[in-house]
């Protein structure tokens, strides 16, 4: 699982870095994204770049105002309750580190992976 911290909003250049990274990570295989409707995802840069890698990547969004249909709601939510809930971080670095440990542990429960997909109805 891939998750990064960020200061700041994502921008439709971030998206462009990482599909590009996206694309190295598989080597040749096939992908199929989903994604919500983030403006850096609507981005004019972004459609266009995704037309030119049709033969490795698809992408579907997610419905407007539908997030249980989002794995990663899951994630967040239980990132929330259970690994950042009632934290009072001194500063953005403690709490990259929160989310950090947190994510290592969620990610290291496969069949709570397995249920953020099944909840979706994606698995």
């Amino acid at each position: 699982m891939s998750l990064k911290t960020k200061k700041g909003s994502v921008k439709k250049e971030d998206v462009l870095v990482y599909l590009k990274l996206l694309k190295r990570w598989f080597k040749g295989k096939r992908l199929l994204l989903f994604w919500d409707g983030l403006a850096a995802h609507r981005a004019k840069i972004v459609k266009e770049y995704l037309k030119t890698q049709k033969n490795w990547l698809r992408v579907e969004r997610f419905p407007a105002y539908a997030p249980e249909l989002n794995p990663v709601e899951y994630f967040w939510a239980a990132m929330k309750n259970k690994y950042v809930c009632n934290l009072r971080p001194q500063g953005l670095p403690a709490l990259r580190r929160a989310v950090e440990s947190g994510k290592r542990r969620i990610a290291s429960d496969k069949e709570l992976m397995k249920g953020f997909l099944k909840a979706s109805e994606l698995y």
